[in-house]
């Protein structure tokens, strides 16, 4: 598997996504917002995705053990690494997973929230993602899409959303996302595709796949010939161009101008 990786941050914040790839692994982490609202942890989002990257890769150094596992051990890993943070904090440090391992012929993918693996068949593109944190509070989320970025409003409003979403995060009737427990990676959307099916495959954080999702300004086959022409710093450019045009989010409301973006291309 030859993988090819870009990951920019969306503003002048550091970037909170993570990605690295190997000839079996692809993976990219995309760090939830903190909002600026404490996290009862002193080392941050950036800190976070990086050392829960660097112990996935080793978890799953293995080909055969379970992604979900190896997600759990990192987890469990990563935990062990700042006991003196507050690791029941609901806004403790937290990412979305993606996974895709190239194994013996097949393809195994992982995802916990909402950063999708992509892949690219005969019959067409085939999307996989976990939009479970779609169904959480949507009158609050209608209600920071109603100001524009940049303003007081949007920044309350977006608090606001935030610290109720941290409620309802990692628990049976919210949504799962990498945190402190091992518990989460139970419940990652899990399976497995033959090799011989997909020609290439794409994995990225939302702030990529919202140029296809959200603004509506590609589709899938595009953002596949982007990628295999120019590369993902290509397909990135092509979203923030996109972004440019509507800086205060008048035209498609959202939390940030620019949300941090990554890719991992992956070609056989």
């Amino acid at each position: 598997m030859r993988v090819s990786i870009d990951t920019h941050a969306g503003g002048a914040n550091p970037n909170e996504d993570w990605a690295a790839g190997t000839p079996a692994l692809a993976v990219v982490l995309d760090g939830l917002s903190t909002a600026g609202l404490t996290t009862g942890c002193r080392h941050g989002v950036p800190w976070y995705v990086a050392h829960l990257g660097s112990q996935l890769l080793a978890a799953l150094a293995d080909p055969d053990r379970p992604l979900s596992r190896g997600l759990a051990d990192a987890l469990e890993c990563v935990a062990t690494m700042h006991p003196e943070c507050d690791l029941d904090n609901p806004g403790t440090p937290s990412a979305t997973v993606a996974i895709l391992r190239h194994r013996q012929g097949v393809l195994d993918h992982l995802v916990l929230a909402d950063s999708p693996i992509v892949l690219g068949t005969a019959r067409g593109y085939s999307v996989i993602t976990d939009l479970r944190v779609d169904a959480i509070l949507p009158e609050m989320k209608a209600e920071v899409e109603r100001h524009e970025t940049h303003t007081e409003g949007h920044r309350e409003a977006l608090q606001r959303f935030v610290l109720a979403q941290r409620q309802a995060r990692n628990t049976p009737d919210g949504y799962w996302v990498a945190a402190a427990s091992p518990v989460a990676a139970e419940h990652s959307l899990t399976g497995t595709t033959p090799l011989d099916e997909v020609h290439a495959a794409a994995v990225m954080s939302d702030g990529v796949s919202r140029l296809v999702t959200e603004y509506k300004m590609a589709t899938w086959p595009e953002v596949f010939a982007t990628l295999q022409a120019g590369g993902p710093r290509e397909l990135i450019n092509i979203v923030r161009k996109v972004e440019a045009t509507d800086p205060t989010g008048r035209r498609w409301p959202r939390y940030k101008s620019g949300d941090d973006a990554t890719v991992a291309f992956c070609q056989w």
